[in-house]
């Protein structure tokens, strides 16, 4: 089959090829109208861009690397269809990779990526990431970087989070409201900005109701996963440590705590209350169904797109650009697992 042509789109259309291939990439300065013809008429004909030669004449790609920690997450498989849904918009690739939690794989990533000349990486970093070197090179070889989700506070460039403090502090405040007093709180590793937000808006939120801080009932995670929840839970109680209350990071610690809680005779809410974090799909599903703090991961998507825009029309425009730190509201789900009335 014979391939289309951005000069044969041209003549059809009698506009320039510089005309067509603008409306195309989404250039401001092409009336909405002609971008309408050659959009529906590109459709027609079936036309497929030719990448390397855009790349040879603009010197874009219109790929996107993008890197997440894990798969099988409903809270990044949001997050992805936000992108993919807003990258299909303007005619982008995107490329899915995974770090495994790991740095030395992310460097490794990186890497390969700025091989292929990317036009912009988006990124939720590995939880042992400790170095940003890799990050520096990232804008150093003028790609835009867009981070996510787990960020780090020290490398400059437009991030997508929640208020990961203050949804912490509210979800402790709601097991205090409940009669709790002795909250353990699941953090998670040391490094991520997203879980010492968390651990702090945990202790404020302690503090600010005159509850005394205890370090022996914050339990560290590595990996947070109902494994790792339910082998934990079993170690803290059989330290004995009194505990009436349960604010987790995930809702995954969460679930294998409430599995060791059970198996202990532990019932739930009436002896201990749980809120988990992110509103897995399956959540509500539980007995008791689990409170939780809900991320609107498709909206974190879509701003990562948005502000990657933002950025790359500023740098065709030779606009001076501030990186823009978008915060997204979270909302909390009181369900079965944290409320004084429940009665299983």
């Amino acid at each position: 089959m014979k391939k289309i042509t951005l000069n044969e789109i041209a003549k059809k259309l009698k506009i320039s090829i510089t005309t067509v291939s603008k409306a195309l990439n989404g250039y401001s300065d092409v009336s909405l109208s002609t971008k309408q013809k050659v959009l529906e008429l590109s459709r027609k004909l079936n036309f497929i861009p030719n990448r390397q030669a855009a790349y040879l004449r603009t010197n874009k790609t219109k790929i996107i690397g993008v890197i997440i920690p894990v798969i099988g997450n409903s809270f990044f498989d949001d997050i992805l269809n936000g992108i993919l849904t807003s990258a299909e918009k303007y005619g982008y690739l995107i490329i899915l990779l995974k770090s495994d939690e790991s740095y030395e794989n992310e460097k490794r990533l990186i890497e390969q990526l700025l091989q292929q000349n990317v036009d912009g990486i988006f990124i939720s970093l590995a939880k042992d990431t400790y170095n940003l070197e890799h990050l520096e090179k990232v804008k150093s070889s003028k790609t835009v970087l867009i981070q996510f989700d787990k960020i780090s506070k020290l490398m400059d460039s437009s991030k997508v989070v929640i208020d990961d403090f203050n949804s912490a502090y509210k979800a402790t405040e709601h097991l205090i409201k409940n009669g709790c007093r002795e909250i353990v709180h699941f953090r998670g590793p040391l490094l991520p900005q997203a879980s010492i937000d968390r651990f702090l808006g945990y202790r404020k939120a302690l503090e600010d109701n005159k509850i005394k801080f205890d370090p022996k009932r914050v339990i560290l995670f590595d990996d947070m996963n109902d494994k790792e929840g339910y082998r934990l839970m079993n170690d803290f109680i059989s330290k004995k440590i009194k505990f009436d209350g349960i604010f987790s990071i995930s809702d995954y610690a969460a679930i294998g705590a409430i599995e060791s809680l059970k198996e202990n005779n532990f019932k739930i809410p009436m002896d201990i209350k749980v809120v988990g974090f992110s509103n897995l799909l399956f959540t509500d599903k539980l007995t008791p169904s689990l409170s939780t703090v809900y991320q609107p991961g498709f909206l974190m998507g879509q701003k990562c797109f948005e502000l990657y825009l933002k950025e790359t029309n500023a740098i065709k425009n030779n606009i001076k650009f501030n990186y823009i730190n978008e915060v997204v509201p979270t909302k909390l789900i009181r369900r079965n697992s944290s409320q004084k009335n429940f009665l299983e």
